[in-house]
């Protein structure tokens, strides 16, 4: 796949998802984990999409191992 196709795919699913978690009678909770051996900028990054995109505090990135 090009990267603008699997962008899309990611795009496309990250939304079905959302509109799914809207139309639910109890809000599924939604949450991402990112890697502990990343860079800061990129943690800083996984938070943001995290809280702005998908409206959730709930991220990990087993930084306590």
């Amino acid at each position: 796949a090009t990267w603008d196709e699997a962008l899309d795919r990611t795009v496309a699913g990250l939304q079905a998802a959302l509109a799914k978690r809207a139309s639910a009678e109890a809000k599924a909770p939604v949450g991402i984990f990112s890697c502990s051996k990343a860079t800061n900028e990129v943690n800083y990054a996984a938070q943001k999409l995290s809280r702005v995109v998908l409206g959730s505090n709930n991220i990990d990135s087993c930084n306590r191992t």
